[in-house]
């Protein structure tokens, strides 16, 4: 099991720029999967990017693809979400998640992810 906690959220205009972080407790962040999620209001948490425990197989929505990269530094315990080209419909509460599981690639099911952040607030204006 780990804790997460995101940090990164704000209010930036349509066109513009966020990074979200994700730190994590645990000796064991080096071998778990890690996802990001977002939840907009009356909407379904939804899947947003998911990254290997070696960082080098990663999967996207197809809405933030080109757009958004995740990344992560297991010696500092962090994953993290660059996120350009902003836009209005990217206005959501975002979680970031871990999956202990071995699955080749990262999973995009939210049902595999074990442990969750309390999550950060991103929010476009237009």
């Amino acid at each position: 099991q780990v804790q997460l906690v995101e940090s990164g959220g704000g209010l930036v205009q349509a066109g513009g720029s966020l990074r979200l972080a994700c730190a994590a407790s645990g000796r064991t962040f080096g071998t778990y999967a890690m996802g990001w999620f977002r939840q907009a209001p009356g909407k379904e948490r939804e899947f947003v990017a998911a990254i290997s425990w070696s960082g080098r197989r990663t999967s996207y929505a197809d809405s933030v693809k080109g757009r958004f990269t995740i990344s992560r530094d297991n010696a500092e315990n962090t994953v993290y979400l660059q996120m350009n080209t902003l836009k209005p419909e990217d206005t959501a509460v975002y979680y970031c998640a871990a999956d202990p599981g071995s699955s080749y690639y990262p999973p995009k099911d939210k049902n595999e992810y074990n442990d969750w952040g309390q999550g950060t607030q991103v929010t476009v204006s237009s």
